[in-house]
């Protein structure tokens, strides 16, 4: 087994990344680590990578936050996706219920929690110590579930609507130096203000879960998003469905009350949320507005008027740190 580390180009995160090659010099293995020249290039050089040496068993070992996970995520499971495709129109038949991890059974992806601002998804697997090497390198791999989002793909949380515009202000504020809870906090105070009146509709495996403005909505695949709001805390990595979390137009009282419940997870059910705060699952969900909006992906913007969301049951062969 190879094991190809991919860590962030960006000077700023230089530093961050001095405990993990000093664990790489006290755990010897076959490795290489390969540093991203820009924004999207984790994801081309897996994709690369798999085309080139189909027959090498390698695992691809996302060295950062959400931004660099989701770049190699998407590259494995673009590239199995590909293949699955590919094969099935070879075949002349359609098979839903193959895994598509099947196509690309000798690569896998690991997370080591290293040079990233917030890292939501390791949440979702208490118990295990992503910034260990040597735990991951003894570790055992889960098939994990990923959302397909039009050609683009997302491990933990999908956002439209007042979040989206949370995390365009968050983004924007880490980039000035700003500390995540800082910028996610001063995201929310700016939304309040901006976002919260949204003509986006939203249906859920072919019905449309509300009519007129909506606040928010978040797509989910893990519990957690902007490293402190649970958004979906009944939301498992590995059942094959996605949790759709949507708010209803409100007063401004009301919204503000459900927000210290939302970062606390406790929206769902509640009293203030009734009839306001809507809840289902689902496995296929289509989002459309005539203006034109931003879909946040794993905190990475993708703008346009229509997205198809479609959960990948066991699509992402994760390889899950030994647990303590």
């Amino acid at each position: 087994m190879k094991y190809i580390y991919i860590i962030n180009g960006r000077a700023d995160k230089a530093a961050q990344y001095q405990d993990f090659f000093q664990q790489l010099k006290e755990n010897p293995h076959l490795h290489e680590v390969y540093t991203t020249l820009g924004e999207g290039d984790a994801t081309r050089y897996v994709r690369l990578y798999c085309d080139l040496h189909p027959e090498e068993e390698v695992c691809f070992v996302a060295c950062g936050g959400n931004g660099i996970i989701n770049g190699v995520a998407s590259g494995l499971v673009g590239y199995a996706y590909a293949n699955f495709e590919l094969q099935n129109s070879n075949d002349g038949v359609q098979n839903s219920e193959f895994k598509i991890q099947n196509y690309a059974s000798n690569k896998t992806m690991a997370i080591l929690y290293f040079g990233g601002t917030t890292n939501d998804i390791i949440i979702n697997f208490p118990g295990r110590d992503f910034r260990s090497v040597k735990d991951m390198l003894n570790g055992t791999v889960t098939p994990t579930d990923i959302i397909q989002v039009n050609d683009s793909y997302c491990l933990n949380v999908c956002n439209i609507g007042f979040n989206s515009k949370v995390a365009s202000r968050a983004n924007e504020l880490v980039a000035k130096g700003k500390s995540a809870h800082q910028a996610y906090t001063r995201g929310v105070i700016n939304a309040i203000l901006t976002s919260r009146f949204n003509r986006i509709k939203v249906t859920v495996d072919g019905k449309r879960i509300a009519r007129g403005p909506m606040v928010l909505c978040t797509f989910a695949n893990g519990r957690r998003v902007g490293g402190e709001f649970n958004c979906a805390p009944n939301a498992k990595v590995d059942d094959g469905l996605m949790d759709v979390c949507y708010f209803r137009v409100m007063s401004l009282l009301r919204f503000l009350t459900l927000i210290s419940l939302y970062r606390s997870g406790r929206h769902i059910g509640s009293r203030a949320g009734r009839n306001k705060v809507l809840y289902r699952q689902a496995r296929e969900v289509v989002i459309s507005s005539k203006d034109l909006i931003d879909i946040y992906i794993d905190g990475e913007q993708l703008p346009g008027s229509q997205f198809h969301l479609k959960i990948l049951p066991g699509a992402l062969p994760l390889r899950l740190p030994k647990k303590s």
